[in-house]
C-alpha cells in the first residue's frame, strides 16, 4: 500500500537517506530537519508498506528557486531518498513512490525536477522521462 508520509515517519525516512551503519550518527539531525520541512510543506514524501513495514519510499524537497528565463515557475523539486529493501526491489515500489513524487510536483505546478542517482537505478530514472545533465557542479566550504 502507497502512503502519504507524515512526520511522525522523520525517523525512518532518515535511515532510508543514511542506510548504512557507519552513517547512523547522522539520522537523529535528519530526522528532526525532515520532521520540520515536512511541517511547513517543504518536504513531501511518499512510503510503499506492507503489513505494518515500510518496503519502499521517495520523497521530494520543494525548493524556492526563483523564476528563471526559460521558467516562471517559482519553485522546483529534488527527488530524495528513494530506497527499497534489498528483499523488495525489482518489484516496482520506488517507481510507485517516485512516480507519486511526480504527482504531486504536477498538481502543485513544479515543472522542473532534479536528482542524484547511483548506475543501478539511472534506467529506473530514464525511463521516467529523467535525463542525464553534466551541468551540475558543487562546491562544499
Amino acid at each position: 500500500m502507497l502512503r502519504a508520509a507524515t512526520p511522525a515517519d522523520a525517523q525512518t525516512i532518515s535511515a532510508h537517506r543514511y542506510p548504512a551503519e557507519a552513517d547512523a550518527p547522522e539520522r537523529p539531525t535528519y530526522a528532526a530537519w525532515v520532521e520540520t520541512a515536512m511541517q511547513r510543506g517543504s518536504y513531501l514524501g511518499f512510503l510503499v508498506v506492507l503489513g505494518k513495514e515500510v518496503i519502499s519510499g521517495a520523497g521530494m524537497n520543494v525548493l524556492d528557486w526563483g523564476p528563471t528565463r526559460d521558467d516562471s515557475q517559482a519553485s522546483r523539486g529534488r527527488i530524495v531518498n528513494v530506497w527499497t529493501h534489498p528483499d523488495h526491489r525489482r518489484q516496482g515500489h520506488a517507481r510507485a513512490a517516485v512516480l507519486a513524487c511526480l504527482n504531486i510536483a504536477q498538481g502543485q505546478g513544479i515543472s522542473r525536477l532534479c536528482l542524484g542517482t547511483t548506475p543501478e537505478a539511472r534506467a529506473l530514472y530514464e525511463s521516467l522521462g529523467f535525463r542525464i545533465s553534466h551541468t551540475e557542479m558543487v562546491l562544499r566550504l
